[in-house]
């Protein structure tokens, strides 16, 4: 009995004093700095958004809107705000087209107008207004090559094809226009986009202990290999 008494007494013993040593190295492993590693790695990463959080605000942002109002005020002010240089020459190019188109259409428009106009008081009954007085005064242009003037059919058609002519031209310019306001647009969106070899991406297994469920996590890699940023699905 007393063998078993001495027995049990030194098993509690021991048991009380792997207790308290257990909570001793608790407090230490508590107050030493593996533990406190997350707190310090919490602040390394609200410094590292500091630092990013700074470093993205003093990096002039490139604004689509910008490209756009520049664009439908001055033609190839959106690209050069792109700083596509290149692209100004061509377009003034295409807007040079029809306004080219327009002047001629319209010149051709007025001397085929005038001539009809002249032709048809020459050919009017003398007792109705008949004036042949400005047939001398039609353009040699519109003329045939002994310097007779054309039918009146001939001039209605003529005066009628670069009227519509020049109206198209018109159509064309605005046309050619908004589309190099959609380019300056298009390309200040695509502006920041980044299509380089550094882009990557991995597809790890998680699970979720909250919920207790697997699932895939997706891990983007943009330029810079350091900063990461995972979407958990």
């Amino acid at each position: 009995m007393r063998v078993n008494r001495f027995l049990i007494l030194f098993f509690l013993c021991s048991f009380l004093f792997s207790q308290a040593n257990a909570q001793d190295d608790k407090k230490k492993l508590a107050t030493s700095s593996v533990f406190n590693l997350k707190k310090d790695s919490s602040l390394a990463k609200d410094s590292a958004v500091k630092i990013t959080a700074v470093k993205k605000d003093t990096i002039p942002k490139h604004i689509p809107r910008i490209a756009t109002r520049r664009s439908a005020l001055i033609p190839g002010w959106g690209q050069a705000y792109n700083r596509e240089y290149w692209k100004i020459p061509l377009v003034y190019g295409v807007l040079a087209i029809p306004t080219v188109l327009f002047f001629y259409n319209d010149s051709y428009y007025k001397k085929t107008k005038f001539a009809y106009e002249a032709v048809y008081a020459a050919s009017l009954p003398i007792g109705q207004g008949r004036d042949s007085s400005n047939l001398k005064n039609i353009d040699a242009a519109v003329k045939h090559a002994d310097g007779s003037p054309l039918s009146l059919s001939d001039y209605q058609n003529y005066r009628n094809i670069f009227r519509q002519n020049r109206d198209y031209s018109v159509l064309w310019f605005l046309l050619a226009w908004g589309l190099q306001v959609a380019d300056a647009t298009v390309f200040a969106h695509l502006k920041q986009f980044d299509v380089s070899s550094d882009l990557s991406m991995d597809i790890t297994p998680t699970f979720n202990p909250t919920t207790r469920t697997p699932g895939l996590g997706l891990t983007l890699s943009l330029k810079n290999t350091s900063q990461k940023r995972a979407i958990a699905r």
